[in-house]
């Protein structure tokens, strides 16, 4: 939905729902899109935000009747397409997905045509006067990058998907844009990192050549091209897990000139004080499907662990005082889990900053862990529990706009 105030339009993920194939994305979106609207935004349009894999991109891209029948339902049910996350290329849900939720990365070529078929989707979908997002993965997984050619090999690839979008552009006059998204333990997972690789890679002389080549441009209109198409996804968990100051990590992007093209609101967990009781209880949370980076800080010092029982095993062979984030997310409402608590707070940093001054023009809410959460979280359905999580942070931005 559209906010006042010029904050932008909100929605939440649809990564929460089963939808690994087009066929469950699409039974998901008619039993909870509508649900979801009435509850949250009965008198006027809900925007969604659709998980489409590579199998549902592909289907939808080559097939004009099944966009037709989604076309058709949006507009019955009064939803409107916003953004489509194309991180996870394949299977999401109800298997091991760990690291392999990065792969096939940005150096292959099936990266590069997953997400050309999810902008030719968007384009054709999205109503007039928005300017959808793709959601995608932050380049490749940190152990991967072997050296010079492997990060060349990615930057001339999301280069060639900016060409497209270019293309995109001149066919059908939509501005679709295309968000990389930092993580822990990812080649960006730092907004300094991401700054820089920006700097280095994307934005700088080098980048606008290849472009302007690619997409025959003069310089010039290749360095408006990339401002235009090229940006970051802000997951304020993310962030939050590597300690970063919310709101300084903003003003970084804005001042080297790079757009969020989403602002993500999600919330990890946070131990303020590791003890013997916190590690037996967190031990709950670490039987999941999905990575859970930890980052510890210790005497000052940060220390990156890959998944919470390996910060658990390591505590335990040397247990000092030390304080952890992880990588898990809680619905964002949250903010005490009883022997710890959450980074909810770095949320309301962030959305303090967008009520004074709007970061993005979208805002979602990414809560994806329905179906690993603990027990005594799940104390409701999955509709209440994202009816609550958009009424919080509706309500959340409407305190911190207050005079």
């Amino acid at each position: 939905m559209e906010l006042p105030h010029g904050l932008g339009h909100l929605t939440y993920s649809t990564l929460v729902h089963p939808g690994d194939t087009w066929e469950e994305m699409k039974a998901s979106l008619h039993k909870y899109g509508p649900a979801v609207k009435q509850a949250i935004s009965p008198d006027s349009p809900f925007a969604v935000a659709l998980r489409l894999s590579a199998q549902a991109a592909g289907l939808l891209a080559g097939d004009d009747e099944e966009r037709r029948e989604l076309r058709e339902f949006l507009d019955e049910q009064s939803l409107y397409l916003l953004t489509a996350n194309a991180f996870p290329y394949g299977p999401f849900k109800g298997g091991l997905v760990k690291e392999r939720v990065f792969e096939p990365d940005w150096t292959t070529e099936d990266r590069v045509r997953y997400t050309l078929n999810v902008a030719e989707v968007l384009a054709d979908l999205v109503p007039i006067g928005v300017q959808p997002s793709i959601q995608t993965a932050p380049l490749a997984f940190r152990p991967n990058v072997s050296g010079p050619a492997y990060i060349e090999a990615f930057s001339r690839n999301v280069l060639r998907v900016v060409a497209g979008l270019v293309d995109v552009e001149r066919r059908t006059g939509r501005t679709v844009k295309l968000a990389l998204e930092p993580e822990p333990w990812c080649f960006l997972a730092t907004t300094p990192e991401t700054v820089a690789y920006f700097e280095e890679y994307l934005y700088s002389a080098a980048g606008a050549a290849t472009l302007a080549q690619l997409a025959e441009l003069s310089l010039a209109q290749a360095h408006g091209a990339l401002r235009r198409h090229l940006g970051v996804v802000f997951d304020i968990c993310h962030q939050a897990v590597e300690f970063e100051d919310i709101p300084a990590s903003i003003e970084l992007y804005a001042a080297s000139g790079i757009p969020i093209f989403k602002l993500q609101e999600a919330a990890a967990l946070w131990v303020p004080e590791v003890t013997a009781d916190v590690v037996s209880e967190l031990e709950r949370y670490a039987d999941t499907i999905y990575l859970t980076q930890t980052t510890q800080r210790r005497d000052g010092e940060l220390q990156r662990f890959l998944n919470i029982e390996d910060a658990v095993a390591a505590w335990r062979a040397d247990p000092n005082p030390c304080e952890w984030r992880t990588h898990f997310h809680v619905p964002v409402f949250l903010d005490d889990l009883g022997p710890f608590r959450t980074t909810r707070f770095a949320i309301e940093d962030a959305l303090r900053v967008h009520a004074a001054a709007p970061v993005s023009d979208h805002l979602e809410i990414e809560t994806y862990t329905w179906d690993v959460l603990p027990p005594h979280l799940k104390d409701a359905d999955i509709t209440t529990y994202v009816t609550r999580e958009l009424d919080w942070v509706q309500q959340t931005l409407a305190d911190r706009s207050k005079p």
